[in-house]
């Protein structure tokens, strides 16, 4: 179980980290294009990326713990 934790970890980290890059790109072109819309769900995206990578980082640390 712990090598399970330890690769979703990474898994969480690296797609967390997309997904911010994804979001901050959405917003910025959100606010290029001056679409509210898109500024927020890139936003949205951005802090979901951020989330998912904090999940990520603390698999690695739990699964370093165990």
């Amino acid at each position: 179980m712990a090598d399970d934790l330890g690769t979703d970890g990474l898994e969480n980290q690296v797609k967390g980290a997309a997904k911010e890059v994804a979001g901050k790109v959405q917003k910025n072109v959100g606010d290029l294009t001056d679409n509210q819309s898109q500024e927020l769900k890139g936003k949205a995206r951005e802090l979901e990326g951020k989330g998912q990578r904090k999940i990520g980082e603390a698999e690695g640390n739990i699964d370093r713990n165990l």
